[in-house]
């Protein structure tokens, strides 16, 4: 007798699996025009630039390593990083994550999708993955990119650090890939809020325009003089703290906290997205997203989550304020005074002085001695003071300091000439303005031990 065997249940037949959807998914994503087109500006427009400007006589000196951009291939990609992180990071994560769901809408093929994948759960995590994957492509050619045409056009040399440390070649470059690599983590902040945008609003413009709308308005909020527990507990700090690398000791407390808050900030709005487009009634073709639901399902949690880590930050560091005072930038502007002295010493071929010789100290205020010498603004007047070997007199030099609420200073130099005046000093890249007539300095918004 011949035994008949039942055929298996055809619910599983054909059954995509997220690594196939994920390829189809990613092939979707490259093969638009403007995902090309982004791809190939990014591998190769930052290079240029980099290349380009250092080859000029006039530097972007208001950007941070900007004046050292004739000095050391390492100071282009941190150029490139600080616009990336304003303009540039936001602006792509709209175009790929806030428009990875909507596109479906716009061409009404959701219904051909699920029938092929049969399951909403492995559509958003092929999805997620394929933007996440142009995302992070996109980041990479921007730091080779940019890194790339530093080092052909200028070399691989030295670079200042934001205290006036000398950082070597190598050290440099381990500092600057792993500035790179920090802002992962808010650029996946910003790549959920375009996950969320792009589920709950459909085929809304403002879907596709979330992710840089949020960024833009937590970039001015970094630019008020607001309390300083509250920007770091933004995802936008993680695109500022990055300079804390830059120091010696690195300042990696503000750091630390931006990353994960940014971390914090890119579960919850990709978790509200997923659990969002699960609830979706794909039946309906002409659904185009709800003000009410992008309101009371995605904005309100993330609001409650910014208080919630407001809150956290506030207690846990007890930072009020703007983190400005008059100490941090007097002990931040005379370590890095110091550092440069000894640097300015050196080109001169002065006789070599040592940091505790000098003994440097800073005097400030701001304003005029009856205001409180706190807080950002331009109207900052600091005294340096330093000694030198064998000499008895004490040397004084005066700066004007201009600091900004995240904590970045300009000093320029407002004599004596001989000491913090333009001048030109050889260099082995060749005449190089007086490093003591303006730097950039930065002061850490979180209370430390002294030095």
């Amino acid at each position: 007798m011949t035994t008949v065997v039942a055929p298996e249940p055809t619910t599983g037949a054909g059954r995509v699996s997220v690594a196939r959807g994920y390829r189809f998914e990613l092939v979707k994503l490259v093969s638009q025009w403007r995902i090309r087109l982004l791809v190939i500006a990014c591998w190769i427009a930052p290079g240029l630039f980099v290349a380009g400007v250092s080859q000029q006589s006039t530097l972007p000196a208001d950007t941070l390593f900007g004046r050292w951009m004739l000095a050391t291939g390492w100071a282009g990609p941190l150029v490139i990083l600080g616009f990336s992180g304003t303009w540039a990071l936001p602006l792509l994560t709209s175009v790929v994550a806030g428009d990875v769901f909507a596109s479906e809408d716009r061409l009404g093929t959701w219904r051909h999708l699920l029938v092929a994948v049969r399951s909403p759960r492995r559509i958003f995590a092929a999805k997620a993955l394929a933007s996440l994957t142009v995302i992070l492509l996109l980041v990479a050619g921007l730091a080779a990119s940019s890194t790339v045409g530093g080092l052909v056009a200028v070399g691989n040399r030295p670079l200042v650090g934001l205290d006036g440390h000398l950082l070597a070649p190598g050290d440099a470059a381990g500092q600057v890939m792993l500035a790179w690599a920090c802002v992962l983590a808010p650029t996946l902040a910003l790549a959920g809020i375009g996950l969320l945008g792009s589920v709950v609003l459909g085929r809304s413009p403002m879907g596709l325009l979330l992710p840089a709308v949020v960024a833009l308005a937590m970039q001015l909020a970094q630019m008020l003089p607001l309390p300083v527990a509250l920007r770091i507990a933004l995802p936008s700090w993680a695109f500022i703290s990055w300079n804390g690398l830059f120091t010696s000791p690195a300042q990696l407390g503000p750091l630390v906290i931006g990353l994960v808050v940014s971390l914090l900030w890119a579960v919850t709005a990709t978790a509200l997205a997923y659990l969002l487009f699960l609830r979706r009634d794909f039946t309906n073709l002409t659904d185009d997203g709800s003000g009410r639901r992008a309101v009371t399902a995605g904005l309100l949690p993330l609001v409650g989550l910014a208080g919630a880590t407001v809150a956290v930050v506030a207690s846990a560091t007890g930072a009020t304020g703007s983190g400005i005072s008059q100490d941090k930038v007097q002990r931040s502007l005379a370590t890095e005074f110091a550092h440069l002295y000894r640097m300015q010493t050196r080109q001169l071929n002065r006789p070599a002085v040592t940091e505790a010789q000098l003994r440097a100290t800073a005097t400030c205020n701001k304003g005029s001695v009856r205001v409180a010498a706190e807080g950002p603004g331009n109207d900052w007047r600091c005294v340096v003071s330093w000694h030198l070997p064998d000499v008895e007199a004490t040397g004084t030099a005066i700066y004007q300091l201009d600091v900004t609420s995240d904590g970045r200073f300009v000093a320029d130099g407002d004599g004596p000439k001989e000491v913090n005046g333009y001048f030109l000093v050889q260099t082995p890249t060749g005449d190089a303005p007086n490093p003591l007539w303006q730097f950039d300095g930065n002061v850490v918004l979180l209370s430390t031990s002294k030095g």
